[in-house]
C-alpha cells in the first residue's frame, strides 16, 4: 500500500526500519463503505467542540466490550480534520487520530506527538473506522476504539474528564512529520466520555419553575468576589420536592460566573434581613452565617441536573426555612468594569411529593488557611475525612445512598478522588476524577449507587500542582485559595449538612516552631500573627515541604460535623485520629491485560477500496 507519496525519502525508509520493520496502518480513504457485520450505533451523546460549531463530536459507550465510538461531523473539510486526546490538553505526548490527504487520496490513521509535539503514525493502530459520508451539514467520520489499548501511546479512556484537541487541516500533507501539534495550536474542550447508561428521567407533567436570581448586580472589579443575595419563597408555600435544576447565567458573562449555590436558611429564624451585598462584607447581617443548607450547587462546566424518579429535593413546607440566600462566586481576573449580572439558578419542583426526600452534604476539606500546599510542587496531595463518629452520630441505621456528587478545586486541582473505607478497606469509590479541570465541574450521576453505613469513613483526597507559584497556596474562597470538596447528592436526607476536616491546630503550630529552628529564625507565636503570615515567612525547600506533607498524613485533625443549622453535632470533634486504610481498591484489568497482546485492530496494511456506488 502507498503510504504517502511514491517517493518515499530516505529518512522515511530509516524511520520504518528502526521501529523493527513495523508496518504502519493506513486507511485509505474515499466512499467508505462498511462491512455487511456492521451495525451502526446510536450517538446518544453530543457536544459542540469549537465556539462556531464548525466541528461536533457524537459519541456512545459500548460497556460489554469497554468500546467507545465516536463520530466527528466537519461542517467543512478542507484537507483534513485531528482529533486528540491528552492529560491536560496539551498538544505534547498526546494520542491523535487523523484525516488527512496529500491533495490526490485521503488517508485514516492513528498517530500521537512526541515531547516537541511532532506527530507521528502509530505502529499499533487501535482507532478502527467505520464509516465516512458527506450529507449538506458536512462531512461526518466514524470510528471506535477500546478503552483501553494496551498501546504506550494510546490515551486511556477512564471515568472523569477527558481533554479533546481538535484541528482542521487547511494544507495538503505530504508526510506527517511536517506537522507538529504545538504549532498547530489545537482548541481544547471537555467532556465526560464515560457515563451512566441510564437517561435523564422525564419531568412530572405537573413541574414548575422557580428562578433565585442575582438583582442585577454590578460585577466589581476585582478578581475574587462572593455576591450574597437574599430570597423569600411564596408565603405559606407547602412541601414540595425539587425534581431538577440548572444554571441561569446573564449572556455574556460565561467566563466571569465561576459558581453559584443556593442555600435554605435555618427554619428556627423567624426573619432575615434582605441583605445583597459582598458575602465578606463587615456590613453583612450575622444571620446570613446560617444559611447553610445546600439546595443546588452549579459550577462551571456543569450540566442540568436531574434526581432519580423515587426522590427529589425537599423545600417549602412545615420545618423549612422560606428564605434562601443566593451565593454567586464572580471571577474578574480581567478588571472588566461596568458588567452588570442576574445569573442563578431555576428550580424545577412538583407538589406530587416523592418516596424520599434527598439531600446534598459537603465532603472534604474546611476552607481554611491551615491546610497549604507548598510551591514548586508538581503532585502534593490533601485528605480531607467524614470519620466513622460522625457517620455514626448522623446517619440511619439503613445508611444513606448516594448517587451523584460533584467535585470541586480552584486552579492548582489537578485531581478528586472520594472513597467509601468500612472498617479499615476501601470497598467503593464514590468519584475519581484523574484529569480535573476546574474549568469543567459537572455533577456526575454514579454508575451505580453508594450506600454509606453508619461508622463508615468517607475520604477525599485531591491532587494539586503548584509548580508555577513563588508563594505558599492556602485553602481559603479566592481563586488563588484552594479548595477540595465533593458535594454528594444522597437519600434519605439527614441532619448532617457538613463532614469535612482539618489538621489539629495544636500541631500545625508545632511545625511552624520545627520549621523556624531549622531555618534560624525567630518564631512568634503573637495572637496578631496569622496562619497566613507564618507560612508566608518559610523558605520553601524539600524539606519543609515534606515535614508539612508528613504533618497532613499523620497528625490528628479537627473535624467539622455540622448540623443544617451549621452547628456541630454535640460532641469533642477535636484531635480526632486519621482513620487507618490497610487495603485499597484495585482497578479491574481492561481486556487487553487480560489477553496480554496488543490490542490492534489491523496488524498489516488495510487499503479500504472506494464504493463504486
Amino acid at each position: 500500500m502507498r503510504l504517502l507519496n511514491k517517493d518515499l525519502r530516505l529518512q522515511d525508509v530509516t524511520l520504518m526500519y528502526l521501529t523493527v520493520m513495523a508496518t504502519v496502518v493506513v486507511i485509505l480513504v474515499a466512499s467508505y463503505q462498511p462491512s455487511t457485520t456492521y451495525s451502526r450505533p446510536s450517538l446518544a451523546y453530543h457536544i459542540l467542540l469549537d465556539p462556531s460549531g464548525d466541528l461536533e463530536l457524537s459519541w456512545n459507550i459500548s460497556y460489554p466490550t469497554q468500546e467507545v465510538y465516536l463520530q466527528l461531523r466537519v461542517k467543512e473539510l478542507h484537507h483534513g480534520v485531528l482529533l486528540g486526546m491528552s492529560d491536560r490538553g496539551e498538544p505534547t505526548n498526546a494520542d491523535l487520530v487523523l484525516l488527512w490527504d496529500d491533495g490526490q487520496k485521503s488517508y485514516f490513521g492513528d498517530a500521537w506527538s512526541d515531547g516537541e509535539g511532532r506527530v507521528m503514525l502509530d505502529t499499533q493502530q487501535n482507532y478502527q473506522l467505520l464509516e465516512t459520508h458527506h450529507s449538506s451539514e458536512g462531512f461526518y467520520l466514524l470510528f471506535k476504539r477500546p478503552f483501553s489499548t494496551c498501546d504506550p501511546h494510546d490515551y486511556i479512556i477512564e471515568e472523569g474528564t477527558v481533554h479533546i484537541m481538535y484541528a482542521v487541516l487547511e494544507r495538503p500533507v505530504l508526510s506527517l512529520h511536517e506537522l507538529n501539534m504545538s504549532r498547530l495550536q489545537p482548541g481544547v474542550q471537555r467532556v465526560l466520555l464515560l457515563r451512566p447508561e441510564a437517561q435523564s428521567p422525564p419531568l412530572p407533567r405537573d413541574v414548575r419553575t422557580l428562578e433565585v436570581l442575582a438583582p442585577d448586580v454590578l460585577i466589581p472589579t476585582q478578581e475574587t468576589t462572593y455576591w450574597c443575595h437574599i430570597f423569600q419563597l411564596p408565603p405559606n408555600m407547602p412541601k414540595n420536592h425539587i425534581v431538577m435544576y440548572e444554571s441561569v447565567i446573564t449572556p455574556g458573562n460565561e467566563a466571569i460566573v465561576h459558581h453559584m449555590e443556593v442555600f435554605e436558611c435555618s427554619p428556627q429564624m423567624d426573619t432575615v434581613p434582605q441583605y445583597s451585598g459582598s458575602c465578606d462584607s463587615k456590613m453583612k447581617p450575622r444571620k446570613l452565617n446560617y444559611c447553610r443548607h445546600v439546595l443546588a450547587a452549579w459550577a462551571m462546566g456543569a450540566e442540568p441536573f436531574y434526581y432519580p424518579p423515587d426522590a427529589g429535593l425537599p423545600m417549602g413546607g412545615d420545618g423549612s426555612s422560606r428564605f434562601l440566600r443566593l451565593e454567586v462566586h464572580y471571577h474578574n481576573p480581567l478588571l472588566i468594569s461596568g458588567r452588570r449580572d442576574t445569573s442563578g439558578i431555576r428550580l424545577w419542583y412538583t407538589p406530587s411529593l416523592r418516596r424520599f426526600d434527598a439531600g446534598i452534604m459537603e465532603l472534604g476539606l474546611v476552607y481554611t488557611p491551615v491546610m497549604a500546599i507548598p510551591p514548586h510542587q508538581d503532585f502534593f496531595q490533601l485528605s480531607g475525612y467524614c470519620t466513622a463518629k460522625c457517620t455514626r452520630t448522623a446517619f440511619p441505621a439503613g445508611g444513606i445512598h448516594i448517587f451523584a456528587s460533584q467535585l470541586h478545586t480552584h486552579l492548582a486541582g489537578l485531581g478528586v478522588r472520594t472513597v467509601l473505607v468500612r472498617g479499615d478497606k476501601e470497598v467503593a469509590v464514590v468519584q475519581e476524577d484523574k484529569h480535573f479541570s476546574t474549568h469543567y465541574q459537572i455533577i456526575r450521576v454514579l454508575k451505580k449507587m453508594v450506600t454509606v453505613l453508619p461508622g463508615d469513613v468517607l475520604i477525599t483526597k485531591c491532587t494539586y500542582d503548584t509548580e508555577d507559584r513563588n508563594k505558599v497556596t492556602v485553602g481559603g474562597f479566592g481563586i488563588m485559595d484552594e479548595m477540595c470538596v465533593n458535594y454528594v447528592h444522597y437519600y434519605p436526607r439527614t441532619q448532617l449538612e457538613l463532614c469535612k476536616s482539618h489538621v489539629d491546630l495544636d500541631y500545625l503550630q508545632k511545625y511552624f516552631s520545627l520549621i523556624n529552628r531549622f531555618q534560624a529564625r525567630e518564631s512568634c507565636s503573637c495572637p496578631q500573627t496569622s496562619v497566613e503570615d507564618q507560612f508566608s515567612s518559610i523558605t520553601w525547600d524539600s524539606f519543609s515541604g515534606e515535614v508539612l506533607n508528613s504533618l497532613y498524613t499523620s497528625s490528628p485533625i479537627s473535624m467539622h460535623c455540622n448540623q443544617s443549622t451549621a452547628e456541630l453535632f454535640p460532641g469533642d470533634w477535636e484531635k480526632q485520629e486519621i482513620p487507618v486504610v490497610k487495603s485499597e481498591l484495585e482497578r479491574a484489568p481492561y481486556p487487553c491485560e487480560l489477553n496480554q497482546r496488543s490490542y490492534s485492530q489491523n496488524d498489516n496494511p488495510t487499503e479500504v477500496k472506494p464504493n463504486s456506488g
